[in-house]
């Protein structure tokens, strides 16, 4: 029916101011009272910034899951009273080897061994082959440990990342065990590469009584002023986890990173320091020792600090790091991109340019060739940029070069609907229709085929928008939101248009 009342009116001219207001933010340097204040945050590609593509070690991943089970086959035979000959890591493998001590041991290990991996249903699997038992871990854990990793490790980035002050960074999952890093406006991003390089897990050990050489039970690490080697149990006292704040502060005219543990790990500090007075305590950090100092006295206040050769920046960088927590495996850079601003700007000039470009074409062309319909399938189409810079701007978006070209080619698809529209009217005034009626029809035939062409389109969009990365997730983007506002644009703003215009004029013709 070609009726819209007045209420239906105001209520899509309301709209349409309500997205001007929300655009408007963006073409305004300081905020204005009571307005909403939302804008379009700028990629990479127009602003200029860093891209790091960063890869999770997975091998390490197995590895720590293996050296844990390591020790919990150690205690499981121990409890009970079973011996071995050997236990070894397969890395390779993804493995464990047990040997049994003797045959007449094979099914007690058996019995114990499948105890301990029921704990874990579906992690682990058990096989014997040549006299040995074999525990490894299955394809799905590993891709599961995989996933959970870098969920960690995108919360674990995002807070060392906020901590550097980076103004509107971007952190997403790629893949199963990559993360991409994007870091408008630094170009050189050596610092940041150095926060995320490093992953700060943090122990603390007794020194083994022989300082130089590693027997059962303790393993050579290196001092991290890379001068010697101490020998450390290889016993955890006091996990770094445990640790509720760190802080760059100074103490004696240098500067120390002061801890403070939660109530696990006060109790445990407390213990250690309670049982092992005069004894050398060695402070591991990613595998390095940072200090070694004596254990003077019983420490219970479940507080500490950090001494060596720190510097301002390296003493904040490692209490920004044990704020954050350790990544549970470590990070390495496979790609990095850096853009400078001046060309983020020139890219900024050609997008505008060639939306100006386009924008003007497409009203010259419905001008053209449609008259006083073109001109009102022109104010819909201006609307319809409004409306999806307004959407952007709402949900604080982030625009690349790839999402301004999604914004023309949705600006030509709106073109093809209103084409579609008025050669349907067209097509009814040479049938002999009258006015009326040949907006009537016209307008009711067209409907059907541009919401089926759009949803089939805004399905396919919303797919890329879901499986895609990067770029092409930004293109989708702007085309899913484009699909919905050329729907609205073009079946209500420009309908109502014309309707407006044959209720005031009542032409026997019509100009299309």
């Amino acid at each position: 029916m070609l009726y819209y009342s007045r209420l239906r009116m105001l209520g899509v001219a309301g709209v349409c101011l309500i997205a001007a207001l929300l655009c408007l933010p963006n073409f305004i340097k300081s905020p204005w009272p009571s307005l909403p204040w939302h804008q379009v945050h700028l990629g990479l590609d127009l602003r200029g910034g860093s891209y790091l593509l960063l890869q999770l070690d997975t091998q390490t991943l197995q590895r720590d899951r293996l050296q844990s089970l390591e020790g919990q086959v150690r205690q499981s035979l121990l409890d009970a009273h079973l011996g071995y000959r050997e236990i070894r890591r397969d890395d390779t493998h993804s493995g464990l080897i047990i040997t049994p001590r003797a045959l007449m041991e094979r099914d007690a290990d058996r019995q114990a061994l499948e105890g301990l991996i029921a704990a874990t249903p579906g992690e682990f699997t058990l096989e014997e082959k040549g006299g040995s038992f074999v525990i490894s871990l299955t394809k799905d854990s590993i891709r599961s440990r995989a996933r959970e990793a870098v969920t960690r490790s995108i919360e674990i980035v995002r807070r060392r990342i906020d901590s550097t002050g980076a103004i509107d960074p971007s952190i997403a999952r790629e893949g199963e065990d990559r993360i991409v890093l994007e870091l408008p406006g630094i170009s050189d991003p050596q610092r940041i590469k150095a926060l995320l390089g490093t992953t700060a897990r943090m122990t603390f050990h007794l020194l083994s009584p022989d300082l130089t050489h590693a027997g059962p039970g303790t393993t050579l690490l290196p001092l991290a002023d890379g001068h010697g080697q101490l020998a450390v149990e290889d016993k955890i006292d006091v996990d770094g986890a445990n640790l509720a704040d760190a802080a760059a502060t100074m103490s004696e005219n240098q500067w120390v990173v002061a801890l403070k543990f939660d109530n696990k790990g006060a109790e445990d500090f407390a213990r250690i320091t309670t049982a092992n007075v005069g004894k050398p305590f060695a402070i591991v950090l990613d595998g390095r020792i940072l200090t070694s100092p004596v254990i003077n006295g019983p420490i219970t206040a479940g507080q500490g600090i950090i001494t060596g050769s720190f510097s301002a920046r390296s003493a904040s960088d490692l209490a920004l790091l044990l704020r954050a927590g350790a990544l549970p495996a470590p990070l390495t850079v496979v790609e990095q991109r850096s853009i400078g601003p001046s060309l983020g700007a020139a890219s900024i000039h050609a997008g505008i340019i060639s939306l100006a470009a386009g924008f003007i074409l497409v009203v010259l062309f419905m001008l053209l060739f449609y008259a006083r319909f073109g001109f009102y399938a022109d104010i819909a189409l201006f609307a319809n940029l409004v409306l999806i810079l307004a959407v952007l701007s709402l949900f604080e978006a982030t625009l690349t070069l790839p999402g301004m070209a999604g914004i023309l080619l949705t600006l030509g698809m709106a073109v093809d609907a209103n084409i579609l529209i008025n050669e349907r009217i067209r097509e009814e005034v040479r049938l002999g229709r009258k006015p009326l009626q040949a907006l009537q029809v016209g307008f009711q035939r067209a409907t059907g085929t541009i919401i089926d062409s759009n949803a089939t389109a805004f399905l396919a969009h919303v797919m890329l928008f879901v499986f895609g990365t990067g770029a092409v997730r930004n293109f989708a983007l702007t085309i899913t939101i484009g699909i919905a506002t050329t729907l609205f644009t073009t079946l209500i703003v420009s309908r109502m248009l014309i309707i407006r215009w044959y209720a005031h004029k009542r032409p026997q013709e019509l100009p299309v």
